[in-house]
């Protein structure tokens, strides 16, 4: 297939990119390279003939279209969006541009093109977040594609519009549309604002480990990997007005991953004088902190074969181990990026 992947520079468009290519596919990178896109992510496929990438802004409508246009894709695939809870508590508006107007330009790009160049096959997916359907009681079943939007920050109501706006457009214009809700992602080449790298780094330096609240958020968490082989399955088999959810059936409570890698690095490094575990400090609550997010993936395990790889045991060690073996993708965002400090305590 031919495959434009929006935000392939990013944490799982970059995924999405690698494991695309490895399969035979021709890949047409589209990202505007803000502070999270690292050239390094897709450095394994760089020099690949099937792959090539263009610097482009999704609210550019013209760049969006000759883009169409002149790569005749198959497959369109966005995941181009900004996606930090507590960033969209100190800046909302980037938020409502990316993911809600970014989005419009581009379906309505998307149709345009297709209504002149028609292609049957033609699969626009458009990725989200469980996030979109607000906080679950610990009583409460998982999420599924039937669940009601009940977004609660700034970030899930842009993708809860985002979502919004995809439906619409395959109701009314005919595009075919598949959407997909994921649980949280960790993996290697995450920005490390978010919980897992952040935790790993502030381990190995010694440093504080901050914990919103009391620690007892639940999040389901998926591998990377895992994440962009569902993507690519949604974007193969996929059928148009579709919602496919993927998640890695790995409920745990914020405190119970920081002490695990808290764990996995005094059995990786030495634990010196004192257990990390002790680095452990909790701050004051995020605004509007959602209390669990959980994934029922059956319905898109049945209609599309898909289950996660990864066990969360197996996948966070190997993920701690990479961070410790790659200092220099962390170390230089750290140096000139982002220093580690707390975002969205407004």
């Amino acid at each position: 297939m031919r495959i434009i992947v929006t935000g392939g520079l990013g944490f799982i468009g970059s995924a999405v990119v690698r494991q695309a290519i490895g399969a035979g596919h021709e890949v047409l990178n589209l990202d505007l390279q803000t502070y999270a896109a690292d050239p390094r992510t897709v450095a394994p496929v760089a020099e690949d003939p099937k792959y090539s990438e263009r610097h482009v802004d999704i609210c550019d409508s013209r760049a969006v279209g000759a883009a169409l246009e002149s790569f005749v894709p198959d497959r369109l695939i966005h995941l181009a969006a900004e996606s930090h809870v507590d960033r969209s508590i100190d800046g909302p508006a980037v938020f409502v541009r990316t993911n809600v107007v970014g989005t419009a330009v581009l379906l309505q790009e998307t149709t345009t093109w297709l209504r002149e160049a028609p292609n049957d096959q033609f699969r626009f997916v458009h990725v989200s977040t469980d996030e979109v359907f607000g906080s679950l009681a610990n009583s409460d079943p998982p999420f599924d594609e039937h669940s009601s939007y009940s977004p609660r920050s700034p970030y899930s109501a842009s993708k809860a519009a985002s979502d919004h706006f995809a439906r619409a457009w395959f109701h009314t214009y005919d595009l075919p549309v598949v959407v997909t809700n994921c649980s949280n992602n960790y993996g290697p080449f995450q920005f490390p604002e978010k919980l897992i790298p952040l935790t790993i780094i502030k381990a190995l330096h010694g440093e504080r480990i901050p914990v919103y609240g009391d620690g007892s958020n639940v999040r389901d968490w998926i591998h990377v990997e895992d994440h962009a082989a569902g993507l690519l399955t949604a974007a193969t088999n996929g059928e148009p007005g579709e919602t496919y959810l993927f998640g890695g059936n790995a409920e745990h409570t914020n405190l119970n991953v920081v002490e695990t890698i808290c764990d996995l690095v005094d059995s990786r490094v030495g634990t010196g004088a004192r257990s990390r575990r002790e680095l452990i400090s909790f701050v004051a609550d995020r605004p509007g902190h959602d209390r669990r997010y959980g994934i029922d993936h059956t319905g898109t395990t049945e209609r599309l074969g898909w289950k996660p790889g990864h066990s969360f045991t197996g996948g966070l060690k190997a993920t701690v181990d990479w961070y410790i073996d790659h200092p220099e993708y962390w170390e230089s965002i750290l140096a000139d990026r982002y220093s580690g400090e707390r975002l969205g305590s407004a």
